[in-house]
């Protein structure tokens, strides 16, 4: 949507320098943008070819105040944040016109809110809500006593199984699960055969959570799973039964967290990262990418880097690798022959 430089800068909380009425469009990098665009610098190294780009305006910092571009800006302390923002105002309303697709089966005693879309061949089952202003994708799968909150969407192909609960503003790409059976099974010591253990539990998820594609996320086994508010998944993730995730958690790629992990608000997880069952991430603890957590281990430091498997801080990772990189090269020049005559 079109907007004015004085909505955005009201919006997102910047001095606008230049005329308040231009307008934008669209949001854009440096490189290719073009007249009608939105920019953001974060930095004085990027400010001239910000300047000398074909956008309307920039976002950028209190560094560029004094610049002779003749371009408009939009002075804030977090230019990258205030970009973000100022994104989600350009790209808001006239993406989809509320409406239900004839092909959609949406059972009666569903309960759809106002201003919501639902696209081709949508199954909503018997007592679930779809609050205010969401959008459900074409093929997705919403279940018995499902609850999805106001102005969440939810892209093609997800399932969410019976009784998992979304809050507002919750994003879901394709293809993710949300609150299928957790992997739980008791061993008869008898036979040696596996029988399943009860997977009746629920999945809970608050306010402006996102959760990437193909990523997956288990119902408790007895009582519930939580995601609590702002945290992000990306995709690929694996998130088990019973787990517990605070506020404001970023977990990347192919992280896999087993059952009744609990990970406390803040913590950054890193890519491929293995979490064991009974595990505790204390707040604020930062887990490198492919760190491995042992079973009922305790990671405790805020903004402590943890690294390595067993995961431990990185400094003391790094100090290993130092003393096993010199005893290699020790025994290296140990065994090699002498140069000097037989």
């Amino acid at each position: 949507m079109k907007r004015t430089l004085k909505e955005i800068a009201d919006a997102v909380q910047a001095r606008l320098v230049g005329e308040p009425t231009f307008s934008v469009s669209a949001i854009a990098s440096i490189h290719s943008a073009k007249q009608g665009d939105l920019i953001f610098v974060e930095n004085e190294e990027n400010l001239q070819l910000a300047l000398t780009s074909d956008a309307t305006a920039i976002i950028t910092g209190e560094f560029a105040i004094r610049s002779a571009g003749g371009k408009a800006l939009l002075i804030c302390s977090q230019p990258k944040l205030a970009f973000a923002r100022a994104a989600r105002l350009l790209m808001k309303d006239g993406q989809h016109r509320p409406a239900i697709e004839p092909t959609a089966a949406v059972h009666p005693k569903a309960r759809i809110g106002n201003s919501v879309i639902i696209d081709r061949n949508v199954v909503i089952d018997d007592e679930a809500v779809v609050e205010d202003g969401t959008w459900i994708g074409a093929n997705s799968v919403i279940g018995r006593c499902v609850r999805v909150g106001q102005g969440c969407l939810i892209y093609p192909n997800v399932t969410i199984y019976p009784n998992t609960r979304l809050g507002n503003r919750v994003i879901v790409h394709a293809g993710a699960v949300l609150g299928s059976d957790g992997f739980g099974y008791v061993r008869d010591s008898v036979t040696g055969r596996y029988e399943k253990f009860p997977q009746i539990g629920r999945l809970e998820i608050g306010d402006d959570v996102e959760i990437g594609a193909n990523a997956t996320v288990d119902r408790g086994a007895l009582d519930a799973t939580y995601i609590s508010r702002g945290t992000k998944i990306d995709n690929l993730v694996h998130v088990g039964h019973n787990v517990h995730i605070g506020e404001d958690v970023v977990i990347a790629a192919q992280t896999g967290l087993s059952g009744s992990a609990v990970v406390e608000s803040n913590v950054i997880i890193g890519g491929q990262v293995g979490i064991a069952d009974h595990v505790r991430i204390e707040n604020g603890a930062i887990l490198g990418a492919q760190s491995g957590i042992p079973t009922k281990k305790i990671i405790r430091g805020k903004g402590v880097v943890f690294w390595g498997t067993p995961a431990r801080p990185i400094r003391e990772y790094l100090k290993e690798l130092a003393v096993l990189a010199n005893l290699a090269k020790k025994r290296k020049s140990r065994d090699e022959p002498s140069s000097g005559d037989d």
